[in-house]
């Protein structure tokens, strides 16, 4: 098995605890209205907390596709959230699981900076491309400010 690292910050304009009530707490709730693609988001095992799995169903054209969400731990004190997609036909070749750590900190004017290590484990000796790990970090920083969004025209939330 491979083992290929990625690591980044995202920048939003809402404080942490704003950010981590919609994108962790609320996530299974709000994803599904948020991202056409999601239809539905189902808690398999659990409640919410470490061992939780909740099923990630997608529809993309004609083809229905789900990832297993394994939530490792959660320190909403912290706005720690660390999670693992660990099986699915939404889960790419040649990728076995990947696990996310991401962590809410304080940012400029208010706002937030989101940290996040993530590891993708490969089957074999695989690896990703420049232009894989480009993509995923495109597709999670489109979601952050998605969400930022949302909670800038919904203050209330």
């Amino acid at each position: 098995m491979g083992v290929v690292t990625q690591e980044y910050a995202t920048p939003a304009a809402v404080p942490p605890a704003r950010l981590f009530k919609a994108m962790t707490l609320d996530f299974h709730n709000l994803f599904p209205k948020l991202v056409d693609a999601i239809h539905s988001i189902v808690f398999t095992q659990g409640t919410g907390g470490p061992g939780t799995i909740k099923k990630i169903t997608t529809i993309e054209g004609d083809k229905t596709k789900y990832v297993l969400h394994r939530v490792d731990a959660i320190d909403e004190g912290a706005f720690v959230y660390n999670f693992s997609i660990i099986e699915g036909t939404g889960l790419a070749e040649p990728l076995e699981k990947v696990s996310y750590k991401s962590q809410l900190v304080d940012g400029p004017n208010g706002g937030t900076i989101r940290k996040v290590h993530v590891q993708f484990f490969t089957k074999g000796d695989a690896t990703l491309s420049e232009e894989e790990l480009t993509a995923n970090k495109a597709k999670i920083e489109g979601l952050v400010k998605l969400v930022e969004g949302y909670l800038l025209a919904n203050p209330d939330y």
